[in-house]
């Protein structure tokens, strides 16, 4: 039996869209025991459902349940807008589609919305939309690679700084492929060589006093630079000891450049003892190595300075003949470098650099000792050789020496070159060779 309506109404509410159920009693309706919602809602036909459409309107089955009409055939079943057909809905994104009967039917049945009612067009507003066609892209145009557009003639570059009366713009010095400016080491070097051979010919006191400032300077060079390798040798013996060795050689001999270096060795042990124990070898072992380096070779120069007669001659051969070797192993490196002569010690020296430094070293000391010294120009060609040689393993040496302790240059006090280091490596390791030879060549005259 169905209850009356209790707003009073005698129109049929129906399909009206009946309010959902509260979990607790209405106390509107007439009072009755209260039982909670099932968990799904339940077939129209089965009991404490819906009436179907046709039936009294606004009746009830039983209070507080619900089931829509014609919307849910099963809990996974869904009925959709075709009434009762049975279309399974298995999970999400799995549908099958109107029963077989109205696919395809252009007159099929209207859409209904989730309630059984005719569905307006404006809730399914993609149901007006076209479906979408594969296009042919024959057609279509294609996509050009546009050039882009360049700035403006009065528009600055990224990264540039912009140049003004009180703001002049940034010239970036010319490097060579040597990695070296090139003007500055060239301007550098002949000032360097101008030091050397204006007191070399018109005042040889001033050449010794030249020699000692570049000991001087080398020993700091190379004392600045071993602390990298965390040794700290004593700089105030070195340097007095270094000065007191190349004056020694140049007044007494190859005997008083033994001396000297003995003397300087045991002054930086005897200096070292006041800093205590710690890292003592080490620091003994830098000293000596510096004191070897840089002193005691270049007492070499002072001794071949120091000739009678024809000093300041034998100091020029060797000189040129280093400048040689140096500007050809340049050139030769430069135009024809492709095999690497040490790429693990300096990668830019070549074997085609390498036999460019042996073949000017050659042939200019050739001309010059046949000039000069009134010597066999093959004696001058080996003169040559030996100096080229010898600077080049004195370079790598030198080289060897900054790859291990991590530095380019052993300083930044010549621009251009670095430091003075790296200009007397060569002549170094090349002082020593030119005396010898030049002591057989052509014997000292007393």
């Amino acid at each position: 039996m169905s209850h009356p309506d209790p707003y009073g109404s005698t129109e049929p509410r129906g399909w009206d869209r009946p309010a959902p159920a509260l979990p607790w009693p209405d106390t509107d309706l007439e009072p009755g025991p209260w039982r909670p919602a099932p968990a799904a809602p339940t077939h129209p036909t089965e009991p404490g459902g819906y009436a179907r459409p046709g039936a009294a309107p606004d009746t009830y089955a039983a209070p507080d349940t619900y089931a829509a009409p014609d919307t849910y055939a099963a809990p996974d079943t869904y009925a959709g807008p075709y009434p009762n057909s049975g279309r399974r809905h298995d999970g999400p994104g799995r549908y099958d589609g109107p029963p077989a009967g109205d696919r395809g039917r252009p007159d099929g049945p209207e859409r209904r919305g989730p309630w059984g009612a005719p569905a307006r067009d404006d809730e399914y507003p993609t149901a007006q939309i076209a479906p979408v066609r594969d296009e042919p892209t024959d057609q279509i145009p294609a996509v050009r690679d546009e050039p882009e557009p360049e700035p403006p003639p009065g528009r600055r570059g990224r990264g540039r700084r912009r140049a003004s009366a009180e703001r002049p713009p940034t010239n970036t010095p010319t490097t060579s492929r040597a990695g070296r400016n090139l003007p500055a080491a060239i301007g550098v070097g002949v000032a360097l060589g101008a030091a050397v051979v204006v007191p070399l010919f018109f005042f040889m006191p001033a050449f010794l006093a030249v020699l000692a400032t570049a000991v001087g300077i080398g020993i700091w060079e190379m004392a600045r630079a071993v602390r990298r390798s965390g040794a700290h040798p004593p700089l105030a013996p070195l340097v007095a000891g270094g000065v007191i060795t190349v004056g020694l050689a140049w007044f007494a001999g190859p005997d008083a450049l033994c001396l000297g270096l003995l003397v300087t060795v045991l002054g930086t042990m005897i200096w070292r003892l006041g800093d205590g124990p710690g890292n003592y070898q080490r620091d003994l072992t830098a000293a000596t190595l510096i004191a070897v380096y840089v002193p005691f070779l270049a007492g070499f120069a002072a001794m071949l300075a120091a000739a009678p007669g024809d000093g300041h001659l034998r100091v020029l051969v060797t000189l040129v003949a280093v400048v040689l070797s140096d500007t050809g192993g340049y050139a030769a490196g430069v135009s024809f470098g492709k095999h690497p002569m040490a790429p693990t010690i300096s990668p830019k020296k070549s074997w085609e650099g390498f036999a460019g430094s042996v073949t000017a070293a050659a042939a200019g000391s050739a001309v010059l000792l046949w000039v000069l010294f009134d010597v066999a120009p093959w004696w001058g060609a080996l003169f040559g050789m030996a100096i080229s040689v010898s600077a080049v393993l004195g370079d790598l040496a030198e080289s060897m020496i900054k790859r291990d302790l991590g530095v380019k240059d052993m300083s930044n006090l010549l621009p251009g070159h670095g430091g003075l280091m790296d200009r007397l490596d060569s002549i170094l390791f090349a002082v020593p060779v030119a005396y010898l030879l030049l002591a057989v060549f052509v014997p000292v005259v007393s």
